[in-house]
């Protein structure tokens, strides 16, 4: 009886390993993540666009539609004013969810840096860096964030102006006040990459420190770092719209979220409304967010891969 063929023969043999999922793969498991990630999508959309197809202005006052219900001519309805809450929640939309990214930046460019010359470095310096990143986790931050505020804002709104004062100035505390996490993580990350093999070879290759760090351990470090960054985003958000809401934030003819909240606390039985809105835009904001960063979270996470 004649033997197996050569095509049979060829066509046994162990099976080929599935190809290990991609990062946005991985991303598409959560499906939360995917979810927020339309709605915050959404929120830009309809944040950057809006005031394109609603163009009523913002600081019109009109006292006969004082306190209106939502309608066809203001679908949100109005304030104590008359002005259309929908024009205002667009542009507040703008300047909350700027103030949320360009604090997250500020935190995550500090972080990096003293966690990446901590991770670098041994001994006192390390030591040092460390000390001060536990105190600053050990001040209170609300209070401490109220303190600069009120002692600060006169002084820098008289140089720049009111709007750009103020923003300079959130920013600047709310992303100086929370780049310590991010600080421990790189910090971390650097004392785990440096003692790899591939960053052992750029050593002994005579690799400079710093072409160790932006070539070989930096990259590989971005990960985590990213998934801060997002929950820095809502972070930032929530620590503005509290300050507007206490009424040390933007000034009244910036409508932020938090400010929309701020007026509307003293109408809350006759005009429910004008607190609804901007607390559903606040609350689906920083939800999706941390959806988002959840997601991210797994996807870059390497005991994820399979």
């Amino acid at each position: 009886m004649a033997g197996p063929s050569h095509q049979t023969a060829m066509s046994v043999g162990p099976a080929a390993e599935p190809a290990a999922p991609t990062t946005w793969q991985r991303f598409r498991q959560h499906r939360m993540a995917l979810v927020g990630t339309v709605v915050l999508g959404l929120l830009l959309t309809v944040v950057l666009l809006g005031p394109l197809i609603w163009s009523v202005p913002i600081d019109t006052i009109d006292f006969r539609a004082r306190l209106a219900l939502p309608s066809a001519a203001h679908p949100l309805g109005t304030d104590d004013l008359g002005q259309d809450l929908l024009a205002r929640l667009l542009y507040g939309g703008r300047v909350s969810l700027a103030v949320g990214l360009c604090a997250m930046l500020v935190a995550v460019v500090i972080g990096t840096l003293i966690g990446a010359i901590a991770g670098m470095s041994r001994g006192p310096l390390d030591a040092f860096l460390m000390w001060v990143t536990d105190l600053f986790l050990a001040l209170p931050t609300l209070p401490l964030l109220l303190l600069i505020i009120y002692l600060f804002r006169d002084a820098l709104t008289g140089l720049v102006g009111p709007e750009v004062g103020v923003f300079v100035l959130i920013i600047a505390v709310v992303g100086g006040l929370r780049w310590m996490p991010v600080a421990r993580l790189v910090r971390a990350q650097f004392l785990t990459i440096r003692e790899r093999e591939f960053v052992e070879a750029a050593r002994a290759l005579g690799a400079s420190r710093l072409r160790q760090v932006v070539q070989h351990i930096l990259p590989n470090a971005l990960g985590p770092v990213i998934v801060v960054g997002t929950i820095s985003v809502a972070e930032a958000i929530i620590a503005e719209s509290t300050l507007s809401f206490l009424g040390l934030g933007f000034p009244p003819d910036t409508p932020t979220w938090g400010r929309i909240l701020f007026d509307a606390k003293d109408f809350l039985s006759i005009a429910p409304h004008w607190a609804l809105f901007p607390g559903l835009a606040i609350f689906l904001t920083v939800l999706s967010i941390n959806f988002i960063g959840d997601g991210l979270r797994d996807a870059l996470d390497p005991r994820k891969v399979r």
